[in-house]
């Protein structure tokens, strides 16, 4: 069995706190921050910079597994204490870790799938009036990345594709490096790549009681994404076989990933700490590690996805047929036969 770190949360933020950049601009104020003024940054040009943090404890995101049924609507804890917002004391952002998380597909296996942020600005200020009303302000660029984890490599097909792929000098998604792209962007608007992360938690939809962390939270902030095309690797059958995982992964986790569909995540935070930067550059790839090797989630595991009202979500036995027929056509369109 395995054994996981004890986290403990906090609401006593660490020592230190000089703040100030929050007020540097007044375009930065809530109701309706606008963070224009500062350049996107690269997500890990700045670590040497960073001094303190804010945990995720407790990323709950919500996502409907029917594109416009409310009723559909589920409710997933990812893994406590992969994401954070890392700042200087002053308070300006200058990086952040998303998610990562993976399904199961019965016929090629486990999918990993990481919500990987290409560009960020803004600010943190821990001493707001109002801890779930202005306390972060931040944009970013992120891309949804999405590759075979370990238990894949054991599948028949898996192996046969693989080969095939790597016979042709194909990208086949084995691993982050070679994964299959899927572009997030701003609700409502897919010319817009920036996304927001805002205080508070996102009220556009009803959050049961085993979604929300008041008792042991310091304060919540939200983001939504709008799950754009995939990015073509401009080759029919690659971009056909990416479609195809895609499917897969899409029958697997509810429609996690569907085209025009919005996941969103209320992100419950620990009180601010101190950075190891050491540790923070380590942190990703750790989790990318535990992941890739089937050791699931360094710091504990999530939950199940369930609905409103508690009841689990389970892919029925038609996903499973769906999948196999999934294959067999893109296998027959391509003339592949294992």
């Amino acid at each position: 069995m395995q054994s996981y770190k004890v986290i403990q949360p906090s609401k006593t933020p660490a020592p230190g706190w000089v703040g100030g950049f929050s007020a540097s601009n007044p375009k930065f104020s809530y109701p309706d921050p606008d963070l224009s003024p500062l350049p996107m940054l690269d997500n890990m040009a700045n670590v040497p910079l960073l001094q303190r943090q804010l945990d995720v404890l407790w990323p709950e995101f919500s996502w409907e597994t029917v594109i416009g049924d409310p009723s559909s609507r589920c409710y997933q804890m990812f893994a406590p204490d992969i994401s954070r917002a890392g700042y200087d004391d002053a308070g300006r952002i200058f990086s952040i870790i998303c998610p990562q998380q993976g399904t199961y597909s019965p016929t090629i296996g486990d999918l990993n799938i990481e919500v990987t942020v290409t560009g960020q600005r803004g600010w943190v200020n821990e001493t707001a009036s109002d801890l779930d009303y202005d306390l972060v302000a931040a944009d970013m660029t992120v891309t949804g990345k999405i590759w075979f984890g370990p238990s894949a490599r054991d599948k028949r097909l898996y192996q046969w594709l693989e080969a095939y792929f790597r016979a042709e000098n194909l990208p086949f998604p084995a691993d982050k490096a070679n994964a299959i792209q899927v572009t997030l962007h701003h609700v409502g608007d897919p010319e817009q790549p920036i996304i927001s992360v805002r205080s508070g938690i996102n009220d556009g939809f009803p959050n049961p009681d085993f979604a929300r962390h008041e008792a042991e939270a310091w304060a919540v902030a939200n983001v939504a994404v709008q799950i754009g095309p995939i990015m073509s690797r401009r080759h029919p059958l690659v971009d056909d076989f990416n479609a195809l995982v895609m499917r897969i992964f899409n029958l697997g986790s509810g429609n996690l990933l569907q085209p025009t569909n919005v996941l969103t995540w209320n992100v419950w935070l620990d009180a601010p700490t101190l950075v190891d930067q050491a540790e923070w550059k380590a942190h990703a790839e750790k989790w990318r590690h535990s992941i890739d090797t089937g050791h699931g989630s360094p710091d504990g595991p999530g939950t199940p996805p369930r609905y409103f009202d508690g009841t689990p979500f389970n892919a029925l036995e038609a996903v499973v047929e769906g999948e196999g027929e999934a294959i067999e056509a893109f296998l027959k369109k391509h003339h592949l036969w294992p």
